[in-house]
């Protein structure tokens, strides 16, 4: 008989959920999929949820391959000396590898009062927690939204077409990662739905109470609900198992996505730092991660060397309520080009098919696992490697070939 490799995935997210099925393309694997929750959460529908909209939630059994076990629980500590992961209901579980893909969530707030009086929408639990909140305020209540990422673009956006009185508090720019001509039409969209939008010297939030928000140059907002949608942070299990990682807890990989520490934990999607140069913290990167993930995985299972990874980006596509979105394109990484789209039904439309293709793809690999390869190719990266000092290799496997 075969002898079975175990391989368990941490993290059912987009990266999570692609490596798991990826995965399934051998016979002789077992796959278990460890994630706390019972349903997958579609992270890009959270605002849709604050709002009403979406439930954002997916039954794992319609976008899992049959091969694959779903264990809901939570990894406590991965022993990577003994291969094994610690549970919180107190059990353990055994592997031969292992992939990171316990993604992302909104940055833990240093502003005083934030983390009290401030709502975070970065997982279903947070998201929740505000939808009642934000249904049994008035009409009338100010709602204040900190953070202009896509996610604050999206949550004002979608409670402002409600009627509701909303202002965004971007900091020093709105959507700095947007080309400025899109920056301005994001701003016309957004003055059209009634949003207050301050950005600009001073426009950093320095307190927050139970019903105002205080600003850097002195102004006090009135505010009954503060929504926080600023900054990205990971979970510390890869710190708190004694594995390398960067300054915001990423896991240290090399460019096959093999940790730094121990060729037999490998990382996908949010959660890893290739060469210490992580790619954009998305489900568009995260949808490409982790099948790469898994390859890696099947390579060193067989025997041969895992291929670098790629990752390129199309752009940026933004909902603006149900009825309007934006799409920026961009070069392969991530530089935004001067092409853009807004202001119609058929960009909200647009940006409903995209949340609705990245649910196809898992649903692909799980029935067709290794026939859909869709990510693209970013050329500049290697650049970018080449020309700094030094590199980030993984350690040699002394039980097979690395």
């Amino acid at each position: 008989m075969t002898e079975k490799t175990d391989v368990i995935v941490v993290g059912g997210g987009y990266a999570g959920v692609m490596a798991a099925n990826r995965l399934t393309r051998r016979d002789d694997v077992n796959v278990t999929l460890i994630n706390p929750r019972p349903a997958f959460v579609e992270r890009i529908r959270l605002h849709q949820l604050v709002g009403g909209s979406d439930d954002a939630l997916v039954d794992y059994r319609s976008i899992l391959a049959v091969g694959v076990d779903l264990v809901v629980d939570t990894v406590t500590r991965i022993e990577a000396a003994g291969r094994r992961v610690i549970l919180a209901s107190g059990g353990a579980l055994d592997y031969d590898y292992l992939v990171y893909a316990v993604g992302s969530g909104s940055g833990d707030p240093s502003v005083s009062g934030a983390a009290q009086y401030a709502y975070p929408i970065s997982t279903l639990e947070q998201a929740r927690r505000l939808q009642p909140v934000i249904d049994a305020a008035p009409a009338s209540a100010a709602l204040t939204v900190v953070g202009a990422g896509p996610t604050g673009l999206e949550t004002a956006s979608e409670l402002a077409e409600q009627g509701r009185t909303v202002t965004l508090v971007c900091g020093k720019v709105l959507g700095p990662y947007l080309h400025p001509r899109t920056r301005r039409s994001v701003a016309r969209r957004l003055a059209k739905l009634g949003v207050t939008v301050l950005e600009g010297s001073g426009a950093a939030v320095t307190g927050v109470t139970a019903d105002a928000v205080q600003l850097e140059d002195g102004r006090e907002l009135r505010s009954d609900v503060t929504i926080w949608t600023a900054g990205f942070s990971v979970p510390d299990l890869a710190a708190r198992s004694g594995l390398s990682t960067d300054v915001l807890g990423r896991l240290i990989t090399d460019e096959t996505l093999t940790s730094v520490d121990d060729v037999r934990i490998i990382a996908a999607g949010d959660s890893g730092a290739p060469s210490d140069l992580p790619v954009r913290m998305s489900c568009q990167s995260a949808i490409q991660l982790g099948p790469q993930a898994a390859e890696t995985v099947l390579s060193r299972i067989a025997g041969k060397q895992p291929a670098t990874f790629d990752v390129g980006f199309f752009g940026e596509c933004i909902s603006l309520g149900r009825r309007a979105g934006v799409v920026q394109y961009a070069k392969k990484d991530d530089t935004p080009t001067r092409v853009f789209y807004l202001g119609n039904r058929s960009m909200a439309m647009l940006k409903e098919g995209v949340c609705k293709s990245t649910v196809w793809q898992m649903r692909q690999e799980a029935r067709r696992p290794g026939m859909l390869d869709l990510w693209f190719k970013d050329r500049q990266r290697q650049n970018v490697l080449r020309a700094r000092p030094g590199k980030t290799t993984a350690p040699v496997d002394a039980d097979r070939p690395a």
